[in-house]
C-alpha cells in the first residue's frame, strides 16, 4: 500500500458528484409460509440503522418463511438521517453532501448495498494535476502538504519528518480494524451484547484508552500523532486525540477505497427501505410508546411540528428505536426495564457556499504566489493543549475547509463558474472569517457578489467518544430494541448499518426459538 494513503485524510471529505444515479430497485419477495399471522414491527428512524434494520428483517424473515409487516416512522422529511444532500443554488440536480460523505472498502454493508442496487459510485477527485491537494494547518503554518498524485518527494518528506510512525500506524490500524471485522462473522455474529463482543475481540484495549494514549502505547511518535492522526480525528469527529478513544482514532485512518454514491449516499437507505417493502411515514414523530399486557406495543404518532394530540395509533409485536433516544422526546408507558444514558453529542456547524474567489494564501501565512491546498485539515500548534476538553478547536478556529469542485451558477442572468466550498466548524462562520479566507479582509460585510449562495446546517453529529469499556444494551425491554448504543463504540454509517443487521438477525432468531 502506498505510504500516501496513510495521510490521505482528504478521503474523509469526499463528496458525491452532481449527476443523480439511475437505480434499479431490488425488492425482496415476501415469503408468507410458516407463520400464518404476520409479525408487525415498527422501526423509529429512517437513517442508516433504521433502514438497515428493515432491510435485513425482510431478508432474514424471507429466508425463514416468516410473514412480516414493517412500518418505519421518520420525524424528518427525508430518508437517510445524517446522510443528507442539498441542491447547490437550490438545484436538486447539483447536490452536495451535508453529513456522512464517504464510505470505504471495509464497509461491507454499504459496499454490498451499492452493488446490489446498481448505484453509481465515485472515488476522490483531485481538481489539480499539479500543486497541493491536501494540507494540515495548525493555525500558524502548514505542518504537512501533499501534492497532486502523491509524489516520491512527499513520501521522502514524510519519512524524514516522522520516521517509521506512518508504517506503524498503518499496521496498527489494520490489526485493530481486522478485529472489528470479525463482528460480521460467526461465531461472533449475531452478538447479544456489544460490551461482551468488544471484550471477546480484544477491542476494549483500544476503547479504554484515549487516542493519544493508544498510539503512544503502540510506539507511535507524538509528532505524527498530533500532525496527521489528530487532523483526521478532527475532520471526522471534531475531537482531539486526548479526548476520543483509540478505536475511533484507528477508524479515522482506514481510508482505503473511499467512495460516495453519485447524487447522495441517502440512496442506499432509500433502496433498502424499498427492498424491505416497508411502509414509510415521513414527517411523523413517535410521541408515545406504551407496552401492553400482552407484551405488544402501542405507538402513537403525530405530524412533525404539530402541537395537537396524536393523529395515529397502531399496535406492533416489536419496536426498534433506531436513533439516539435522548433526542426522541418519546413518552414511555411504562418506562422500559433499561433506559440508555444521555451522552453528550458534538454540535457541528456545516457551511457550504459558492464564490468566485479562491482561498487566500495570506489567510494561511503563505506567500502570494503559493496555492492553498484543495483541502485544508487542521491540528493544534505546538504548546496548545486542550486535554479532554470538548472546546478543542484551538487556534485554527475550524476543523476543515474543502474546495469540492467548480460549480456553474445556472440561475437566470448569472451563468458564472464558481468554486464550491464546504467548512466544518464548532460555531457559525461570521463575515470576518469568510472575508479573511477569501482574501477580502478589507470588507466589513460579505455580499452576494462575493458569496453568491450558501447553506448552513447544524448537526448533533456524533457522540464525544470518551474512553469506555462498556456499551449500551441492545434490548431495552422485551420486544424493544435500541441501535444507537454502537455510536459510543464507533460512529459511522457502516456501524449503524451493522447494528441494524445484528438486531434484525436476533429478532428473527427469537421468532423461531
Amino acid at each position: 500500500m502506498k505510504t500516501q494513503t496513510i495521510i490521505a485524510t482528504v478521503l474523509c471529505l469526499a463528496h458525491s458528484q452532481s449527476v443523480l444515479a439511475a437505480t434499479d430497485q431490488l425488492v425482496l419477495e415476501d415469503a408468507t409460509v410458516g407463520f400464518k399471522t404476520p409479525k408487525h414491527v415498527a422501526v423509529v428512524g429512517a437513517g442508516s440503522a433504521g433502514s438497515s434494520t428493515a432491510y435485513f428483517l425482510r431478508k432474514y424473515s424471507q429466508e425463514r418463511g416468516i410473514s412480516l409487516n414493517i412500518t418505519v416512522y421518520e420525524r424528518d422529511g427525508h430518508i437517510g438521517g445524517r446522510s443528507t444532500t442539498v441542491g447547490v443554488y437550490g438545484d436538486e440536480q447539483n447536490p452536495v453532501e451535508l453529513g456522512a460523505s464517504i464510505f470505504v472498502e471495509v464497509n461491507h454493508n454499504l459496499v454490498d448495498a451499492a452493488k446490489e442496487f446498481n448505484l453509481s459510485t465515485s472515488g476522490i477527485r483531485e481538481l489539480r494535476s499539479k500543486g497541493p491537494v491536501l494540507g494540515v494547518w495548525n493555525g500558524r503554518d502548514f505542518v504537512y502538504i501533499q501534492s497532486a498524485g502523491g509524489s516520491w518527494w512527499d513520501t521522502a518528506k514524510l519519512f524524514w519528518k516522522y520516521g517509521l510512525a506512518p508504517l506503524k500506524t498503518v499496521n496498527l490500524m489494520k490489526a485493530t480494524v481486522g478485529k472489528f471485522l470479525k463482528m460480521y462473522e460467526e461465531p461472533y455474529f449475531p452478538w447479544k451484547s456489544l460490551s461482551q463482543v468488544a471484550y471477546d475481540l480484544g477491542l476494549t484495549a483500544a476503547t479504554a484508552s484515549t487516542g493519544e494514549q493508544f498510539l503512544e502505547q503502540n510506539g507511535i511518535g507524538k509528532l505524527f500523532a498530533q500532525d496527521i492522526v489528530q487532523a483526521s480525528t478532527r475532520v471526522n469527529y471534531a475531537q482531539n486525540l486526548p479526548l476520543l478513544h483509540g478505536l475511533e482514532a484507528m477508524v479515522c485512518m482506514a481510508t482505503d477505497g473511499a467512495q460516495a454514491i453519485d447524487g447522495g449516499n441517502w440512496q442506499i437507505f432509500s433502496n433498502m427501505l424499498s427492498a424491505a417493502q416497508a411502509t414509510v411515514h415521513l414527517n411523523r414523530t413517535v410521541s408515545r410508546l406504551a407496552k401492553l399486557n400482552n407484551n405488544k406495543y402501542s405507538i402513537s404518532t403525530k405530524k412533525q411540528g404539530s402541537k395537537t394530540e396524536a393523529l395515529d395509533q397502531q399496535i406492533f409485536d416489536e419496536v426498534v428505536l433506531a436513533g439516539p433516544l435522548q433526542y426522541s422526546d418519546i413518552d414511555f408507558d411504562p418506562k422500559p426495564r433499561h433506559l440508555p444514558d444521555s451522552i453528550p453529542y458534538v454540535q457541528l456547524h456545516v457551511t457550504v457556499f459558492t464564490s468566485k474567489h479562491a482561498l487566500s494564501p495570506r489567510a494561511f501565512n503563505l506567500s502570494s504566489e503559493k496555492l492553498v491546498p484543495q483541502v485544508v485539515l487542521t491540528t493544534l500548534p505546538p504548546g496548545e493543549h486542550h486535554g479532554s476538553s470538548p472546546e478543542g478547536v484551538g487556534l485554527p478556529g475550524f476543523f476543515s475547509i474543502s474546495l469540492l469542485r467548480p460549480s456553474m451558477d445556472t440561475r437566470e442572468g448569472r451563468g458564472e463558474l464558481e468554486y464550491l466550498y464546504k467548512v466544518f466548524s464548532p460555531a457559525p462562520l461570521n463575515d470576518t472569517f469568510l472575508a479573511n479566507i477569501l482574501g477580502l479582509a478589507e470588507k466589513a460585510t460579505i455580499d452576494k457578489e462575493d458569496i453568491s449562495w450558501q447553506y448552513r446546517k447544524v448537526w448533533n453529529s456524533y457522540p464525544y467518544e470518551y474512553p469506555r469499556v462498556t456499551f449500551e444494551e441492545l434490548q431495552l425491554d422485551e420486544g424493544l430494541w435500541y441501535t444507537a448504543g454502537i455510536e459510543s463504540f464507533i460512529s459511522t454509517m457502516e456501524t449503524s448499518s451493522l447494528m441494524g443487521k445484528n438486531i434484525a438477525r436476533l429478532m428473527v432468531d427469537g421468532w423461531e426459538s
